[in-house]
């Protein structure tokens, strides 16, 4: 049954309302009534989700240097693994909206989909045989599992906070990155080319039933729903409502793709996306590698990582609650400035040689690399509506199939060619042009595709 069908015995009650500007807004119909349990649930889930896909992402240069051991692979080509597996998590997130906004593919189906790919992921990159058979079963069949899980999990909370949406999205979105610190100091410390057979099926197992346990509840509510409490047409002049709706206000229709990229901000987002994912993923990969590079011992080096993963997670739940207070649109240039200066900062420290220093930064990088994702995920709906948002995200979040092309591999040839301090500057300069571009944001203003 779907969401719609259930508001079928209750027409009476449930009415559309439709602002100024056109848009409608559905309304007399509780979470309760459609979920079966309150709307909460849908942001507890989908971070439990969140976490356990964290380990693809995360822990994956803390494990590179014991699987280029094990499988005899070269550096660079163990990166480019964890590079295609970034092009396919990106690449699923357009498809997958689009067939989920036509009611092909339902939530809770999309979940145990990316669940079942997700341990194969993990399967193939313990027992393959080649490079290519890593690249096909982590990389393409790992990245399409958790690309469906990831773009599920925040597409299914924008659809149930519309009014309050920055924190929410931030807190899981969080999961994405501290999910995975376990995991980073298991591959640093209990993992070797004698037992990583064993753990990465194991780990592929943990992922399995974290994401299929949780998705099993998922559920969207209906086109254009509006929880009853909150008065679309006289919205709350006190609380953090208010606030939140007066710095970000509800777009003013329901976008369609086509529209959305018509009004030259989807297109604007997609290159801020592709800059500072870009210079995320490149911390990432190789912030442990620069940190054993320049001498400090595997604590440090996985403290570090430790550090920027539940800062990188934690930031960004910080970071959308204080969207819903300062705006969107300027919480975003200040995320993208930290983020370009960090780099400058984690290479100079390390240059350095100063380890308390090194780690500082590591935070700052990690605060910054994290807190850009939740900020897209609100801003898309806020600027383009809820009902198209699977596909009208899956658009902007495609820029990471560049980006990781970009973070991972090409910056391994970056790094080869130009050394650790070539490849840090420039992640520090594409990271302040990202904070320029994003000054250019405006809310459209209408869907004929003028901005305000």
């Amino acid at each position: 049954m779907t969401a719609e069908d259930i508001t079928a015995p209750r027409a009476g009650r449930v009415r559309d309302l439709t602002d100024a500007q056109g848009r409608v807004y559905r309304v007399g119909i509780t979470d309760r009534e459609i979920l079966g349990y309150p709307r909460w649930t849908m942001v507890l889930l989908p971070w439990v989700a969140m976490m356990g896909i964290s380990v693809f992402e995360y822990a994956y240069g803390a494990a590179e240097s014991t699987l280029s051991e094990a499988h005899h692979w070269s550096h660079t080509g163990t990166f480019w693994v964890l590079s295609v597996w970034v092009f396919f998590q990106a690449a699923v997130a357009f498809p997958a909206g689009r067939l989920r906004e036509k009611g092909v593919l339902t939530s809770r189906a999309a979940m145990l989909a990316g669940s079942g790919l997700a341990l194969l992921g993990f399967v193939s990159l313990a027992h393959a045989p080649s490079l290519w058979w890593a690249i096909v079963g982590f990389g393409v069949l790992g990245g399409t599992g958790s690309g469906l899980v990831y773009a599920t999990c925040i597409n299914t909370v924008g659809k149930w906070y519309p009014e309050r949406r920055g924190g929410k999205t931030g807190f899981v979105n969080g999961g994405f990155a501290y999910g995975a610190v376990p995991f980073i100091f298991l591959f640093s410390y209990g993992f070797d080319a004698g037992n990583y057979r064993g753990v990465l099926d194991l780990v592929g197992l943990y992922v399995l039933l974290v994401t299929a346990v949780a998705g099993m509840f998922f559920k969207d509510p209906p086109k254009n729903w509006w929880p009853e409490h909150v008065d679309p047409l006289a919205r709350p002049s006190t609380g953090r409502t208010a606030q939140a709706l007066r710095k970000n206000p509800p777009a003013a229709g329901q976008f369609t793709p086509r529209e959305a990229v018509r009004t030259k901000m989807l297109p604007l987002m997609w290159a801020c996306l592709l800059c500072t994912a870009g210079v995320s993923i490149f911390g990432i990969s190789f912030q442990v590698p620069f940190a054993k590079d320049v001498g400090f011992g595997p604590l440090v080096a996985a403290s570090s990582m430790g550090i920027m993963s539940v800062v990188n997670g934690t930031g960004r739940g910080v970071v959308g609650w204080l969207s819903d207070r300062l705006g969107r649109r300027l919480t975003l240039t200040y995320v993208c400035l930290v983020l370009g200066l960090a780099q400058f900062g984690v290479l100079w420290a390390g240059e350095s040689a100063n380890e308390p220093l090194f780690l500082v930064f590591a935070f700052v990088s990690g605060f910054g690399g994290g807190a850009f994702f939740p900020l897209f995920a609100a801003l898309v709906p806020d600027y383009f509506g809820e009902n198209n948002n699977a596909s009208n995200y899956g658009l902007v979040y495609s820029s990471k199939l560049v980006s990781g092309l970009l973070g991972g591999g090409l910056g391994a040839a970056v790094v080869a060619a130009w050394g650790y301090d070539g490849a840090y500057a420039t992640a520090g300069c594409v990271g302040l042009l990202a904070a320029v571009l994003s000054l250019f944001l405006k809310r459209p203003a209408e869907r004929t595709g003028v901005t305000a």
